[in-house]
């Protein structure tokens, strides 16, 4: 890893955006940094994974199958967004595959790792869980957007198109 520090990594994320140095120390502690190869999945579409992962440097590519041996790119992860939340979240298969675009760092956040800091660490574990939900609210408020522009031009209305 580069000269910048695990602290220095959640601080600069959208998880430390509310966390005092304490707390990011604490968080710190707990996550670990992975390095991608270009082209190397991190996620895998139809895949269980209870990571969170958080870009620090390059770039990751969101793809959904699309059948027959293609794939459509929804979204291009760039440092500091995050991936893998509704997973780390609910557990349930990974609706996108995730890889990396270029040689790339993220820092993973274990599910299990963060669960254990919900008696001794409450603060945090909220802290964490409303950036992840600012995150998450923010893609829907894109996606929604998206589909009014969609609608929007197949339908020819509102004379925008």
């Amino acid at each position: 890893m580069n000269a910048i520090s695990k602290v220095e990594l959640i601080k600069n994320s959208p998880l430390g955006k509310d966390l005092n140095e304490a707390h990011c120390e604490k968080l710190a502690a707990i996550i670990e940094v992975r390095t991608l190869k270009q082209g190397e999945e991190l996620i895998s579409e139809g895949h269980v994974d209870h990571t969170l992962y958080v870009p620090i440097d390059g770039k990751i590519s969101v793809v959904k199958d699309a059948g027959g041996g293609e794939e459509d790119q929804l979204h291009v992860l760039k440092p500091g967004e995050l991936a893998g939340a509704m997973g780390f979240l609910d557990g349930k298969e990974h609706s996108a595959t995730l890889r990396a675009l270029t040689d790339t760092q993220v820092f993973c956040l274990e599910q299990a790792k963060f669960e254990a800091l919900i008696s001794s660490e409450p603060t945090i574990v909220y802290q964490v869980m409303r950036a992840i939900v600012r995150d998450i609210h923010g893609i829907v408020r894109t996606m929604n957007n998206s589909h009014v522009e969609f609608s929007n031009y197949i339908n020819k209305q509102h004379g925008r198109y």
